[in-house]
């Protein structure tokens, strides 16, 4: 029984190990809800004997689905290197130019990653950016000092580690009976509300600081080595009512098994849902999540072990790298539950 004491005692140490680092809370979102009650909300999965440990990301290799916003992703393996004067040998790899490594595979946003501005840019000549914004009303030079400059506020360095609890909607299942969703499809309120009732969480529902996890089954589409090509050409996503819907819950972030979390399809593939997304917006799930509400973005979400065994409920643990004025990480989610009683 003792670890069931340690479990919250190693949580009340990263409370105290955070407070060393510098304070961020003017440039944090939902994360602020984060702290000793989500932390708490994990001890039950940790040290529950019957949890398994879910990987929620993929393999990163250069032959994984790219996105075609980040560049190439060519890792360059080195050969053994020997240390003069001892018996040891070491290895390195080193990664190509110009990638942007951070919107590469399992991924996530930070703040800063979109901001916009008053007026819709044609696409003609240059951008006008003297009234851009981003998250917390912070004014684009305050972020982006220069066209070659790194964040100097909401970067991804300023996102604390996320745990908390996940849930997890199964709307492939619940909703669609097993078919995927197709490109242009959304995810509604009544998806979500429809699973939810139909799953074990119908009591407990989504509460503040919990990570909403939604299998669309798009993964069916990512392939190693990314032979078709279809995975990034296209993607079903969120309803801009759903998007306000989890902003209202305070969710700490939002992921699918996706690229994107917005949806993507040619003109004549989007459902009626896309009326509701508002004027001069592309990517409306990214804009209000992160510049309205402060929810981080999560994409390319591995779901297949939650969906196969129905954990609908987890700890799950997000871990962004620190790297200073970046927007966006990759990163490893791990999941922690059991199966769910339904």
């Amino acid at each position: 029984m003792i670890y069931k004491i340690l479990i919250p005692v190693f949580f009340m140490s990263i409370i105290s190990y955070a407070s060393d680092y510098d304070d961020y809370s003017d440039e944090r979102g939902m994360t602020k809800l984060l702290g000793p009650d989500t932390y708490l909300r994990c001890a039950n999965f940790l040290s529950n004997p019957k949890s398994k440990t879910y990987e929620l990301s993929y393999k990163r290799t250069s032959t994984m689905p790219l996105s075609p916003f980040a560049g190439e992703y060519k890792p360059k393996f080195l050969p053994e290197i020997a240390w003069a004067g001892s018996k040891q040998v070491f290895t390195m790899d080193v990664l190509n130019e110009n990638v942007n490594d951070g919107n590469q595979g399992t991924q996530m946003d930070a703040l800063g990653h979109f901001g916009y501005t008053d007026e819709v840019w044609t696409g003609e000549g240059e951008a006008d950016l003297s009234s851009l914004k981003y998250f917390g009303n912070f004014k684009g030079k305050e972020v982006k000092p220069s066209p070659d400059s790194p964040l100097k506020k909401l970067g991804i360095e300023t996102v604390p580690p996320i745990i908390t609890t996940a849930v997890f909607l199964d709307v492939r299942k619940h909703v669609f009976n097993g078919r995927r969703m197709k490109a242009g499809e959304y995810v509604t309120v009544d998806h979500i509300k429809e699973t939810i009732k139909k799953s074990s969480l119908n009591k407990r529902g989504i509460i503040p600081g919990d990570v909403v996890l939604i299998n669309t089954g798009w993964s069916d589409n990512y392939q190693d080595p990314d032979e078709l090509g279809i995975y990034y050409t296209k993607a079903p996503g969120v309803s801009y009512n759903l998007v306000k819907y989890l902003a209202d819950k305070q969710v700490v972030g939002v992921g699918l098994d996706t690229w994107g979390v917005d949806t993507f399809a040619d003109e004549d593939e989007y459902g009626p849902e896309r009326s509701q997304n508002p004027a001069g917006i592309a990517n409306p799930a990214h804009h209000y999540f992160l510049t309205k509400a402060g929810i981080h973005t999560l994409e390319n979400f591995n779901l297949k072990g939650l969906a196969k065994d129905s954990v609908e409920l987890s700890c799950v643990i997000i871990l962004p790298l620190m790297t200073e004025g970046s927007s966006a990480s990759p990163i490893r989610p791990v999941a922690i539950g059991n199966k769910s009683a339904s």
